[in-house]
């Protein structure tokens, strides 16, 4: 083994480092020991692509693409991918952005692998701040609507009471309503199952005090998506 060999291996090592880092400490599906794995593996595969053309190829006769094996670590690394995006109860996908490191794990491999040593560290750098810091600057200077958070609802009224009326003590919450489904359950008891939009600094426990205080409702069930 060679330095550079190790040094490329220890490099992505480090970059993965981080990136698992990051989703860790958010308690997401990938871990450390994921990234790690992942970007050292994608670099090992990238110096072997590349070294082999240099080691059994023959000039003039054997015609090999250096980046071949390389080439193949972006769908395989799609599999791990797809196992933490998932679908909830509600409707709502989830793991989109832990699928996301996963490749971008990778793909500091195969940049340490071919040797873009400078440019991984950035493309990491730039991937942490694009998770923890961009967003954050974006929600404070963008529209009110991006400070807004979706939540499901599901309530219980009787079937005598006038939804639209409690449509009216909806809005003085300074809730929007973005949909909902009407449907008839037992003992003559109707069900509104809706998705709101609330202020993001609106706890979800108050969301479920306000409408528990209206008459019209017999039960309230408070989710956030």
């Amino acid at each position: 083994m060679t330095l550079p060999f190790f040094a490329k291996l220890l490099i992505s090592l480090f970059l993965g480092l981080f990136i698992g880092l990051d989703r860790q400490l958010k308690n997401k599906p990938l871990g450390v020991k994921t990234s790690m794995v992942i970007s050292v593996a994608s670099c090992l595969i990238t110096i072997v692509s590349i070294q082999s053309v240099a080691k059994y190829s023959v000039p003039g006769h054997t015609n090999m693409d250096p980046m071949r094996l390389a080439a193949q670590i972006v769908s395989g690394v799609g599999f791990l991918g797809a196992g933490v995006i998932l679908r909830r109860s509600n409707d709502v996908i989830s793991g989109l952005t832990t699928a996301s490191m996963v490749w971008a794990a990778s793909a500091l491999g195969i940049a340490v692998g071919a040797g873009f040593y400078l440019e991984a560290v950035v493309a990491m750098l730039l991937i942490i701040l694009a998770i923890n810091v961009f967003p954050f600057v974006i929600k404070r200077v963008g529209p009110s609507s991006l400070r807004q958070k979706d939540l499901s609802l599901k309530l219980i009224v009787n079937e005598s009471q006038d939804l639209n009326e409690i449509f009216k003590q909806i809005k003085k919450l300074h809730i929007q309503v973005k949909r909902v489904k009407v449907k008839d359950v037992k003992d003559g008891q109707r069900q509104l199952e809706m998705v709101i939009l609330a202020a993001e600094n609106l706890y979800t426990t108050d969301i479920y005090s306000s409408l528990k205080e209206l008459n019209e409702i017999v039960s309230v069930d408070v989710e956030s998506r």
